[in-house]
């Protein structure tokens, strides 16, 4: 099956999932499984090719973000043990104030998914959104949301995360990586302020499993620095957070400027995210016996991994969806088909990246692919000079943040670290993504029009 009839099938098939995951409360590994080996069926993948699928979109999953994942969730934990998320917090609170915690995660997420994959940012950051719940009485749902869309926001953006780089590059732009980053910090202003108040509005309607938002963790946060008694010091407690960022950002750089020899080498092996994570545990487990908590760590390491299994086999059937649709026709069907778009000029990339996200899941495949298709069809688009391409690089990456749900990984990621559920992920997650997408495009058909 293919076409229109196998695009109303996959809408009833996440359809179907919803409603079993949040009526009939079928645990969501079952559920998006099931809805995959169907899909897959229908799609008419063939019958001895569909284990391979099933197995490859699951496996991808652990390879890119797994080990990540469970790096990031120790790293968390001993902050959390040691008292050190709770310094940090407090950082973030002296450096900008009580009253705007939500938009301090905001920038805070926005800056560091430069250089970071925005799975990773979040992982990364996820204790001190905690640690900030507890510290200010803020909803924690408001707080995910807005860590997650300023990850979000510069991961499709901002030059040197994968997708604008190559979509910069099959543009014809790619020697003009510095117009992409600052025309990328300029789109993200209106999807930044878009992000900022929808989190606070979502915030007063949903209630977090991970954080009680009546106010009594929050009234009891002066109680609990005080039971770890002194707390680490602000280097130690930033190290196993900063580190890892600051080598994944100096390997983009080496990759970015072509840099060759060993230090190069070196510099690319250090910063990946599975190094970088790892580097950041040895930190974290020297923060663990600085503070005398060492004889933790073995129960420490055995509770994360605890932890972090649901999390990672949800995060790999969502891989499996992922990968059956685009192992099926679908997403070449849409391709095929894109011709009768072209009419529409800049937004015709937008839309274009927008429906290959949602078919597929990620977000770095939707911009690499609508580059590809849109190249040759610039001049038809009236996108011509380097600033108009340079604007449809934008427009290509607004596409491919709408939406996240779930055959996106990270959807599950932010779900997950964030004590939602799946019908909660989609009131919070998968509809910020969907205002976030259509800001960033507003702002970017107005200096279009406008400016540009």
């Amino acid at each position: 099956m293919t076409g229109i009839p196998f695009i109303i099938v996959f809408v009833l098939a996440i359809s179907a999932m919803i409603l079993l995951i949040s009526r009939f409360k079928v645990h969501p590994f079952f559920s998006i499984m099931g809805v995959s080996l169907l899909l897959a069926i229908v799609a008419g993948i063939p019958i001895r090719q569909i284990p391979g699928v099933i197995g490859s979109g699951f496996s991808a999953t652990f390879t890119s973000i797994g080990i990540v994942i469970v790096f990031g969730a120790f790293i968390g934990a001993v902050l959390e043990k040691t008292g050190a998320a709770l310094k940090l917090a407090d950082i973030v609170i002296r450096l900008v104030g009580e009253k705007h915690p939500e938009l301090a995660l905001e920038l805070m997420g926005w800056v560091v998914s430069v250089p970071v994959f925005c799975d990773s940012g979040f992982v990364i950051l996820d204790p001190v959104r905690k640690s900030l719940a507890r510290r200010t009485g803020v909803s924690s749902v408001a707080l995910t949301m807005c860590l997650s869309c300023g990850l979000y926001i510069s991961h499709v953006f901002i030059p040197p995360t994968p997708g604008p780089i190559a979509a910069a590059q099959t543009l014809g732009i790619g020697e003009n990586l510095l117009m992409v980053m600052g025309l990328g910090i300029v789109c993200s202003i209106f999807p930044l302020i878009a992000g900022y108040i929808f989190a606070r509005h979502i915030g007063r309607k949903v209630p977090s499993a991970d954080i009680p938002s009546d106010g009594a963790e929050a009234l009891s946060y002066e109680e609990l620095k005080s039971s770890f008694g002194r707390l680490p010091s602000a280097c130690l407690s930033l190290a196993p957070i900063m580190v890892p960022i600051l080598l994944m950002a100096l390997s983009s750089v080496a990759s970015m400027a072509r840099w060759n020899g060993f230090a190069a080498d070196l510099c690319i092996f250090l910063g990946t995210p599975m190094i970088a994570m790892a580097i950041g545990a040895i930190l974290a487990i020297i923060l663990l016996h600085h503070t005398g908590q060492g004889d933790m760590f073995f129960k420490l390491t055995d509770n994360t991994l605890r932890a972090v299994g649901p999390i990672l086999f949800v995060t790999a059937a969502g891989g499996v969806l992922g990968k059956v649709i685009a192992t099926s026709d679908l997403v070449n069907y849409i391709t095929s088909h894109a011709s009768t778009l072209q009419v529409m000029g800049i937004v015709f990339p937008f839309l274009l990246a927008a429906i290959l996200k949602s078919a597929q899941g990620s977000s770095t495949v939707a911009i690499t692919t609508t580059a590809g298709l849109v190249a040759p069809l610039l001049p038809a688009l009236g996108l011509v000079t380097p600033v108009e391409v340079t604007l449809a690089v934008m427009a290509i990456g607004a596409g491919a943040m709408t939406v996240s749900h779930a055959n996106d990984s990270y959807f599950w990621v932010v779900t997950r670290f964030g004590g939602l559920d799946v019908k909660e992920g989609y009131r919070t997650q998968t509809l910020m993504t969907f205002v976030i997408g259509v800001a960033a495009m507003f702002e970017i058909f107005l200096l279009k029009l406008f400016i540009f």
